[in-house]
């Protein structure tokens, strides 16, 4: 008799609903931000939060801004692998940080389990309207053609040192063989300002900023990073289409610390999966012009690994560092 009710209480545990992850231990799960709240990042794991709430019981978010993302990342590294605490990985802290500063509190290759990927968000090179209409520059070919035949005299502007501007800005510069002045701004609005102002000749800006004044007519997009063309602008070619390869993007996921029990990741990916796949989240993804990319933990930690290896060489190249 105690042999079938064992059984039967087992069967129940493994039918029983992901509603258990967080019942069970009985406190909401929570993710971690490493960001301020109202910036994209924040939003978009405030809506997965609500999404998933069926799932997973309730789940908070908890937003540990400052170091570049550095100081939220390590508070997810040092929480307590039970699958009650998951963190947002973004390319700075999982990919970027661990080149550009000098000293880090985590090491992201090792201190983490993958969930899934979340968002991959392109970033777009663009120029001043006029300026591009002066020097007669209408696609990405065009822009190479006059860097190459006046050497030195175009420059580029982004959020500061380190900054994905300013490392997409590297690898272009690198991968078609021309030469361009970084002039670094306090920050992403600063440089976009800037480059409206004319002050700066291109920048790579991150294309839900820029869409705005690409439509009103004051920035000329020539190429968007992503490999593939964004469903969101459709008309802009992808770098990858002159410079072969080219894609470097705004990615962020989830990740718990690591030693997390495999199962708990499971669950927990189930969960965010399916609500990157409704059409809610979709459709709410769309306005920042976030594409959801759900994937297993498998292969949001393979793409990690690919990405911190990739950023070495640019940071590196870049001679950007932070102490």
């Amino acid at each position: 008799m105690q042999r079938r009710t064992a059984l039967l209480l087992s069967a129940a545990t493994l039918a029983a609903p992901l509603t258990t992850l967080a019942q069970t231990a009985g406190r909401p799960i929570r993710i971690i931000v490493p960001y301020a709240p109202g910036g994209p990042i924040d939003t978009t794991a405030r809506l997965l939060a609500e999404r998933v709430k069926d799932s997973l019981g309730t789940v908070i978010i908890e937003n540990r801004p400052g170091g570049g993302g550095n100081i939220g990342a390590d508070a997810i590294a040092k929480a307590a692998p039970d699958g009650m605490t998951v963190g947002i990985a973004a390319v700075a802290t999982h990919a970027i940080n661990p080149w550009l500063f000098s000293k880090m509190p985590y090491d992201a290759a090792k201190d983490f389990a993958p969930v899934t990927q979340m968002v991959r968000v392109p970033n777009v090179l663009v120029m001043n309207a006029e300026t591009a209409d002066r020097l007669k520059i209408n696609s990405l070919a065009d822009l190479i053609a006059y860097a190459k035949a006046n050497p030195a005299r175009l420059n580029y502007g982004s959020g500061g040192n380190g900054s994905a501007g300013h490392l997409a800005g590297e690898m272009f510069k690198r991968d078609a063989g021309i030469f361009a002045v970084h002039i670094p701004y306090n920050g992403g609005n600063p440089a976009q300002l800037a480059l409206l102002a004319g002050q700066v000749d291109f920048n790579f800006d991150n294309l839900a900023t820029a869409a705005p004044n690409i439509r009103a007519g004051k920035l000329k997009a020539l190429a968007v990073t992503t490999l593939q063309r964004s469903p969101y602008l459709p008309e802009i070619p992808p770098m990858a289409d002159t410079l072969k390869g080219f894609a470097i993007d705004t990615w962020w996921g989830l990740v718990a610390p690591a030693g997390t029990p495999r199962d708990a990741i499971q669950r927990l990916n189930q969960a965010f999966v399916s609500a990157l796949q409704s059409q809610e989240v979709k459709t709410r993804f769309a306005q920042l012009m976030a594409e959801p990319v759900p994937t297993t933990p498998d292969a949001f930690g393979a793409f990690m690994r690919f990405e911190l290896a990739k950023y070495e060489k640019v940071v590196k190249a870049s001679g950007a560092k932070v102490d």
